[in-house]
């Protein structure tokens, strides 16, 4: 009778097991990816391919390869001088960004200061203004500066843009940080600067990363507000700009466009490969504070 009264019968696993449950979540993960990736291998395929064959062979496989693409719009479409243009725009804006919105974060996330957090709702109110409403004021403040028709001015204009995430970003993280360091710092004679840049900047590291990423992706793939301040200079255009042009009144180039693409897709996505675990660990790091 114990024996009956202590005896379980074997319990049945359903058909879901954990192993099978794993593998068809990797299945389901995987078609998503496909389908997520395909665009973009279909675009670096159709960039290997004359505009004659690129809709007569929608395969992946060019049937005459030809590199005539790149070179007709890296030299005779001016990709390669709008290559550089964008490169100076997404590097001068990520050096400013970081710099002012590190500053400001540190000052919001560690400094009392009376009216603070008024300040803060008012920077995140400025968040949900669409990009169209300020255009015409920072396109008339770039002219009155006399950078209207310039790439510095693009460059400043570009910061504006995502400043205000960035630094509540940063204030988020730099409220986490203990006080005990700014304690231990002031008891070792050294400033609030020297603080900073010694104590708060190093542990903000994946902070600066995400904030290196964002930006470099916001910058170069902005299209709208290089376009407004370009539409005097076409000198002055980036690459968003100058792949638009690839598109006539009466006919589109199809292969230049999609190699001057990839050769604009290629160096963000190689940054974003190199510098993805700090990111992903920036952005826990300001979720969970």
């Amino acid at each position: 009778m114990t024996d009956a009264t202590h005896f379980r019968a074997p319990r049945r696993e359903g058909f879901f097991t954990p192993r099978r449950r794993r593998f068809l979540t990797s299945v389901v993960l995987a078609v998503i990816c496909a389908i997520w990736v395909y665009p973009m291998v279909w675009m670096i395929a159709a960039s290997f391919k004359p505009n004659s064959e690129l809709f007569r062979n929608p395969g992946l496989i060019p049937i005459h390869p030809t590199f005539g693409n790149y070179v007709r719009a890296w030299t005779e479409a001016h990709i390669q001088r709008y290559f550089f243009n964008t490169l100076f725009v997404a590097v001068g804006s990520v050096i400013i960004t970081t710099t002012s919105a590190a500053l400001m974060g540190y000052v919001l996330g560690r400094r009392p200061m009376p009216g603070k957090w008024l300040l803060m709702g008012l920077m995140v109110f400025t968040v949900f203004i669409p990009q169209g409403y300020t255009i015409i004021p920072v396109f008339e403040l770039l002219s009155r500066l006399g950078l209207g028709q310039s790439l510095w001015g693009l460059m400043l204009a570009t910061c504006g843009q995502s400043i205000v995430v960035f630094t509540l970003l940063f204030a988020g993280y730099f409220t986490q940080v203990p006080n005990e360091l700014d304690e231990a710092s002031r008891m070792d004679g050294v400033g609030p600067v020297k603080t900073f840049l010694f104590v708060m900047l190093p542990l903000a590291k994946p902070i600066i990363v995400t904030v290196v990423v964002l930006q470099s992706l916001q910058a170069w793939n902005d299209f709208l507000l290089p376009l407004v301040i370009t539409l005097a200079n076409p000198a002055l255009r980036t690459l968003s700009v100058g792949i638009y042009s690839f598109k006539g009144e009466n006919f589109v180039d199809w292969g230049g466009m999609t190699s001057a693409s990839t050769i604009a897709i290629v160096p963000i996505i190689l940054l974003f490969l190199f510098l993805q675990r700090y990111f992903i660990d920036g952005l826990a790091g300001a979720v969970k504070g």
